[in-house]
């Protein structure tokens, strides 16, 4: 069974695992179900292509879910790979990074959610880096997206890469957050 570190981690292994017909996107159902003694959510929908029902089950871990965006504590993810998490990043990043340049200054505090994410999916991948490796090991690319995203570069999965990648997201939230305060505060 797919184990989850919090519910924005199972939606996003979701949004990384298109239909059969290729379709990204479903509009999903939410249910708890008790199998074999332990909580599992239930995740249903329609794919709106095909019309197949697709359906996903995830046990969380007994760990207290981390805010969104972070996908989960300390430890790296069970069901997303290192590759997929910097995809993610450079999807997201991209996309709202646009948005920033061609939006003015009091409106980029409207992208802030998307530049969080970004730094929340980067911040994953340093999770699978060994305290004592330069990079993330290559066995731990599991995906087909993930290690081609290895393979394409594999110096940005090393330390010095993904920290300096950590930082620039970083700079970047701080200057959305010049237009306002930040979430909570």
């Amino acid at each position: 069974m797919l184990i989850a570190r919090s519910t924005q981690e199972a939606h996003l292994y979701m949004d990384l695992h298109a239909c059969a017909c290729g379709a990204e996107s479903f509009e999903r159902g939410h249910r708890l179900d008790e199998r074999d003694g332990v909580l599992v959510a239930v995740y249903e929908g329609v794919c709106p292509r095909c019309g197949r029902t697709r359906s996903f089950a995830f046990r969380l871990t007994d760990e207290l879910p981390p805010a969104p965006p972070a996908f989960g504590g300390a430890e790296p993810s069970r069901i997303i790979d290192p590759g997929e998490f910097l995809w993610v990043s450079d999807q997201v990043a991209t996309e709202t990074g646009l948005r920033l340049l061609h939006t003015p200054p009091a409106e980029h505090r409207g992208h802030r959610e998307g530049s969080a994410f970004a730094l929340a999916a980067v911040e994953e991948v340093l999770k699978f880096l060994p305290a004592d490796a330069d990079r993330v090991p290559e066995e731990l690319f599991t995906s087909e997206r993930g290690r081609e995203v290895h393979d394409r570069n594999p110096r940005r999965f090393e330390r010095a890469g993904l920290l300096e990648n950590i930082e620039r997201k970083r700079r970047i939230l701080e200057g959305v957050d010049q237009f306002g305060p930040p979430p909570g505060a």
